[in-house]
């Protein structure tokens, strides 16, 4: 029987990709300690294939980034049911993101790029899924993609 979360990822149509192992360090993508989840940066790709290569504010505006933040989100949550043994109803809730933006000179919608790992959370957990967070733009990121996610959650 699906979980309370299963169900409402099935109810708002959402797929999680394949957890992607690390691409480039010896280093766990999630780690359990203390009561708390935590998910290393994840980026924006698809059971692998990654997405979304170039600048914010360049190649990308600023819904395309939402997009693509949401999409290394959900790469986020494909490692945390991973990591929980395939139960995202252990999530109590998310406690912070941290999103890094690789932007062009002249963008300044980085906390906006976020939202769109910050809406996803709080879609699929509710009221759990309110979060501190942090947006920061940077001018290089790994594989040049736009955007990189990072989470932090509370377990039952």
């Amino acid at each position: 029987m699906p979980g309370i979360i299963d169900a409402r990822l099935a109810e708002l149509g959402i797929e999680l990709p394949t957890a992607p192992p690390p691409r480039a360090a010896k280093i766990l993508m999630a780690k359990i300690a203390g009561g708390f989840l935590f998910v290393s940066g994840q980026l924006p790709s698809w059971n692998g294939e990654l997405r979304y290569i170039g600048k914010v504010g360049r190649d990308f505006d600023l819904a395309q980034a939402q997009d693509a933040a949401r999409l290394s989100a959900l790469n986020v949550l494909a490692h945390a049911k991973a990591a929980l043994g395939g139960d995202l109803d252990r999530i109590a809730e998310v406690v912070f993101l941290r999103g890094f933006v690789n932007v062009a000179d002249g963008f300044f919608d980085i906390s906006q790029s976020v939202n769109g790992a910050s809406d996803l959370m709080v879609d699929i957990f509710g009221p759990a899924g309110a979060h501190a967070r942090t947006a920061v733009g940077v001018a290089m990121m790994p594989y040049n993609v736009a955007i990189e996610v990072e989470a932090q959650f509370l377990l039952r």
